[in-house]
């Protein structure tokens, strides 16, 4: 996943204001507390991420990925 496919599928499922405020505020626990933007910037990969975010907001793998979007959810290794 590359980070443009990452913040198209944030505003897809999430919407595009409440995205973006997750994004920026919410503390992803298996992240170290980091938020989206900032595991972003640390070098995380965007695939991680997401599947971290989705996570933690039980987001389900059928609407996981959005309409145009077949990746299936990483493994949980973290």
């Amino acid at each position: 996943m590359r980070e443009r496919e990452f913040w198209e599928l944030l505003e897809e499922v999430f919407g595009r204001g409440y995205g973006r405020s997750l994004a920026h505020d919410q503390a992803l626990a298996k992240l170290g507390g980091m938020s989206v933007v900032e595991a972003l910037e640390a070098g995380e990969e965007p695939r991680l991420v997401w599947n971290v975010l989705c996570d933690q907001m039980d987001v389900p793998d059928s609407r996981r990925w959005g309409r145009d979007h077949n990746a299936p959810p990483m493994p949980h290794g973290r």
